[in-house]
C-alpha cells in the first residue's frame, strides 16, 4: 500500500511540474536544491547485465542532433568495454523538465540502475529529484556546478576546475596578484566567483574586480580603463572570464594593450578555451596569454574513432556521454557490487575519458586533467601538459 501511495504522490508531483515547465529558462542557471541526500546507489550482481538509462532531448528541434551524437558516443563507449555487460536504454526528454522527470521514473521502473543525462541543468534537477528516494544516481551533461549534489553529478567542464588549474599554475610562475574582468551577466558572475575561490585556495590576492555591461560601449569602456585598474591595484595578472567566441573578446584583446595593459608586463589569463577561436591569436592581447584545454591527443583519438564509425565529426558535448559510460563500465568491469554507488563513482583515482583523466567529486562536481597553453607567434603552444593521473603535477 505504501509503495502505491508513493507512486501516486510522484505522479502528482510530475504532473505539477508540467504546469510550471514553461517558467524555466532555456539555459543552465543557478537552481536552489537540497544537497543533503547521500544516495548510495543500487547493488548489482557481478557478471549480470547492468541497465543504464540515457536521457536525451531526441524530439527537441533545437537539440536533436546533440541527442543523436550523445547516444552515438555512449554506444561507442559500450563497444570498447571488455567484460562489462551494459544495456543502454534511451529515453526522450524533449528538453522538458516535466518530461525528463517522468522518463527518469519510467527508466528506474524498467530496471535502470543509473541514469546518464539529461543535457540541461534545470532538466537534470527535476529528473534527479524524482529518483533520489530510490537511490539512483544521475550523471548529467550539465556544466553548472550549482546544481550538483545529492544523487546529481555534472560531467561538463566547470569554471571551478579551470580556475583552479590556472590559478595554481600562475602561483607556481610567481604571479601572486590578479585583477578579474568579467561580463555583468550570469556566466560572467559564475566565472568571477570561480576565480575568487581558486585564488583563496592558492593564496593569490584578488586586487581588483571589474565588470562590464553587454554592450559595445560597455566592453570598450572597460577595456580602455583596465590598464588603470590593474596599475592602481598593483596586479601582475588579469583574468578574463569572457568566452572566446563572444564578440567582446576581440575588442578586449585589441583595446586593452592599446590602453596601457601591456601583455609583456601583465599576464593575460583566459577562463575559456581560446583555441576554439584561433583568429584571436593574431590580436596583441593574445600573445603570451594562458588558457587551458583537455588532452588533445585523446580528444583527437575519440573524434577519429567516432567519425570512422558514424561518418561525421562528433558534437563537442558528445564526449561527455562516452565519459559517463567509460566510468560506469570501468567500475562494472571490476566486478564490484557497489559499482553504481556514490562511493564507487567518486573513487579518488578517477577514470580515463575522451579528454584525459577525470573524476567525480563527493559534492557532485568533477575534476578534469587540463593542459595549460599559450600563444606564441600566432600559434598555440602547450606550456604544461595535462596530467595523466591524479597523483601527478597539475592537481
Amino acid at each position: 500500500m505504501f509503495a502505491v501511495l508513493t507512486r501516486a504522490r510522484k505522479a502528482l508531483r510530475i504532473a505539477a511540474l508540467a504546469g510550471g515547465a514553461t517558467l524555466l529558462a532555456a539555459c543552465d542557471m543557478p537552481i536552489a536544491m537540497d544537497n543533503g541526500s547521500r544516495s548510495a546507489g543500487p547493488s548489482i550482481t557481478p557478471g549480470a547485465p547492468v541497465r543504464v538509462a540515457l536521457l536525451v532531448p531526441q524530439s527537441d528541434p533545437g537539440a536533436s542532433s546533440i541527442a543523436r551524437d550523445l547516444e552515438n558516443a555512449a554506444r561507442l563507449a559500450i563497444a570498447d568495454l571488455g567484460d562489462a555487460n551494459i544495456e543502454l536504454a534511451v529515453y526522450d526528454t524533449a528538453g522538458s523538465p516535466a518530461t525528463a522527470a517522468a522518463q527518469a521514473q519510467r527508466a528506474v521502473d524498467e530496471g535502470a540502475g543509473i541514469i546518464l543525462g539529461p543535457l540541461r541543468g534545470e532538466v537534470a534537477v527535476e529528473a534527479s529529484k524524482v529518483v533520489a528516494d530510490e537511490g539512483v544516481n544521475m550523471l548529467s551533461f550539465s556544466n553548472n556546478a550549482a546544481i550538483a549534489g545529492g544523487n546529481l553529478f555534472v560531467l561538463g567542464p566547470t569554471f571551478n576546475n579551470t580556475a583552479d588549474r590556472l590559478m595554481a599554475y600562475a602561483r607556481r610562475q610567481g604571479r601572486n596578484t590578479v585583477a578579474i574582468l568579467h561580463s555583468d551577466d550570469v556566466p560572467g558572475q559564475f566565472g568571477r566567483n570561480a576565480i575568487q575561490r581558486a585564488a583563496a585556495r592558492t593564496g593569490v590576492t584578488v586586487a581588483a574586480v571589474q565588470s562590464y555591461p553587454l554592450t559595445l560601449d560597455g566592453v570598450t569602456g572597460a577595456a580602455q580603463s583596465m590598464g588603470r585598474v590593474v596599475s592602481d591595484a598593483g596586479a601582475d595578472s588579469v583574468f578574463i572570464t569572457t568566452d572566446a567566441t563572444n564578440a567582446a573578446m576581440p575588442v578586449l584583446l585589441r583595446t586593452m594593450p592599446e590602453n596601457g595593459l601591456n601583455p609583456a608586463e601583465v599576464q593575460y589569463i583566459g577562463l575559456t578555451r581560446w583555441d576554439v577561436k584561433p583568429e584571436l591569436f593574431s590580436l596583441p592581447g593574445a600573445e603570451g596569454a594562458w588558457f587551458t584545454l583537455p588532452n588533445q591527443s585523446m580528444q583527437a583519438s575519440f573524434a577519429q574513432r567516432y567519425s570512422a564509425r558514424y561518418g561525421a565529426a562528433p558534437h563537442p558535448l558528445a564526449g561527455l556521454a562516452f565519459d559517463g559510460i567509460a566510468a560506469i563500465g570501468a567500475l562494472v568491469e571490476q566486478g564490484r557490487k557497489d559499482a553504481l554507488t556514490r562511493g564507487a563513482l567518486t573513487q579518488s583515482s578517477g577514470f580515463q575519458g575522451t579528454g584525459g583523466v577525470f573524476r567525480l567529486r563527493p559534492d557532485g562536481t568533477n575534476q578534469r586533467g587540463l593542459a595549460v597553453a599559450t600563444v606564441r607567434n600566432n600559434q598555440m603552444v602547450i606550456l604544461d601538459p595535462a596530467p595523466a593521473s591524479f597523483s601527478g603535477a597539475g592537481f
